[in-house]
């Protein structure tokens, strides 16, 4: 039994020094892709057009937390939105 679980231990080892050096690339590409993804759902208070500006709208209670990080993420200093004040 003790043998068992030293394998798995070995194994779990292995795996984490597999995945080590791609961690921060998995965060970046996450994080771009969340951005996007913002990016989207904003679009049509930033000017851009969104055909999907209806459907987006029930999203923006679970993402308004998110606003913050983002745009500051996104290099904007304040909020570029009249509607939503964070800052």
């Amino acid at each position: 039994m003790k043998k068992k679980r030293s394998l798995k231990r070995i194994f779990e080892l292995y795996d984490e020094i597999l995945r080590l050096p791609h961690k921060a690339e998995i965060h970046r590409e996450l994080q771009d892709e969340d951005d996007l993804f913002l990016l989207l759902v904003y679009s049509d208070m930033l000017g851009i057009p969104n055909p999907a500006f209806y459907y987006t709208l029930e999203l923006y209670p679970y993402i308004l937390e998110k606003f913050h990080e983002w745009h500051l993420r996104m290099g904007m200093e304040k909020s570029p939105l009249d509607g939503i004040r964070c800052c």
